[in-house]
């Protein structure tokens, strides 16, 4: 290697949006739910999803030209669907996007879906590079890739780096299902939540977990536990997707996982968000499967395998979980003015799903992440939204509310 590259440990005071940074052989590797939340569940769908760093980002200040980083990624195989890209960093100097970038080769962790089986095979690590960096002081942030593990060895700069200042912004925590992770997003600045923080003007902390927002209490006591300013829980999709439980357990889980934030959170923002429009389940319950006739076409797409009659026992629909997340945020907040109700279908409804439908029944792609983020812009951060800062200035609180 070349003598001009100085070499800097990848450590926690270089990364946001991690709440956890486990020491691995290799380097490090963010997590998104503390070691003590992951103790507290074996389902390897959560181990998966809270490992891939959705919003986690490398920050630092430099007048570095070039950049390099060591990682060991871990890429996901579907047997007989069609295969992933490479996950996309995503490089931002200055608050606009200046580059992207891929690393091929690490691990594989072949699913098949079919079988309920994962295996997994060791790879290379590799090296991600921007390099024609302006010769100046400035900002600078790596976003990882938001649906790839990513351990991290070793950040090379051609000039020296320091800790990047407080950026001064309030703190946005969200939580969701793989929608608000950002699945079929282009890339890590471009899934909803990132794009609606970047329009709010606020620090994101993604706590979009894939298949896994299921009302986990240690997911609440993680959101208690986190220092924010603005909290949004969006509720709904994966309690059908895996249908975990009946409206009779459901309306007092609600309570409870409100209850465990208002812990730590008192007087924060709050908002719940309920189910952007899903056809399949919009009165049907689940749980929702994979299509494996379409999978062997090329094409994933999604069933549901549940019966509309079942609405009858207590099985939960959209439609369900919809009106009773509204009536639940209505009976609350007449003791808490600081809790917020928003209709995912605000966020995209059937006109939206006339124009941008979703391609595998349950995802929004591109576009649509787009418009969701833009629509939860406009409706949270505006004049009348939930997040507006009527206070005038917006400088972070102590989190505590």
């Amino acid at each position: 290697m070349d003598n001009h590259w100085i070499t800097t440990p990848v450590t926690a005071d270089l990364l946001r949006g991690a709440l956890d940074v486990e020491r691995t052989e290799y380097g490090v590797l963010p997590h998104r739910l503390p070691a003590w939340a992951r103790a507290q569940c074996a389902d390897p769908q959560l181990a998966m999803a809270e490992a891939q760093p959705s919003g986690v980002r490398l920050v630092f200040r430099t007048r570095a030209t070039a950049v390099e980083l060591d990682t060991l990624p871990t890429k996901r195989v579907y047997v007989g669907a069609p295969p992933r890209p490479d996950g996309l960093y995503d490089l931002i100097v200055d608050g606009r996007l200046a580059g992207q970038g891929s690393v091929t080769g690490g691990n594989t962790l072949t699913i098949d879906m079919s079988a309920g089986t994962a295996e997994r095979h060791s790879g290379p690590s590799g090296t991600l590079r921007f390099t024609g960096l302006p010769d100046t002081v400035k900002d600078v942030e790596i976003w990882l890739p938001h649906n790839e593990t990513t351990e991290l060895a070793a950040l090379r700069t051609d000039a020296p780096i320091e800790a990047a200042a407080d950026p001064d912004r309030r703190v946005w925590l969200h939580h969701g299902s793989s929608i608000s992770h950002g699945s079929d997003a282009v890339g890590p600045t471009s899934t909803w939540p990132a794009l609606a923080a970047s329009l709010g003007g606020v620090e994101l902390i993604n706590l979009g977990l894939g298949g896994s927002a299921l009302l986990d209490p240690f997911t609440a006591r993680t959101i208690r536990d986190t220092p924010a300013d603005l909290i949004s829980v969006k509720i709904g999709i994966n309690l059908v997707n895996a249908d975990l439980m009946r409206l009779r357990a459901f309306t007092p889980a609600v309570h409870g996982f409100l209850d465990t934030i208002r812990e730590g959170h008192p007087t924060t923002p709050l908002l719940v968000v309920s189910p952007i429009l899903c056809p399949i389940h919009e009165d049907t319950p689940g749980p929702s499967a994979p299509d494996f006739s379409s999978l062997s076409a090329g094409r994933l797409r999604f069933v549901a395998m549940g019966d509309p009659a079942e609405r009858a026992r207590g099985k939960l629909t959209l439609g369900v979980i919809r009106d009773e997340l509204a009536r639940i945020v209505e009976q609350r907040a007449a003791e808490d003015p600081n809790l917020h109700h928003l209709d995912g279908r605000d966020l995209y409804g059937e006109a939206d799903f006339a124009e941008l439908p979703l391609p595998d029944e349950l995802h929004p792609d591109a576009a649509t992440h787009r418009r969701i983020g833009e629509r939860f812009a406009e409706l949270a951060f505006d004049a009348h939204g939930a997040f507006t800062d009527r206070s005038g200035s917006s400088r972070r609180s102590d989190g505590s509310g």
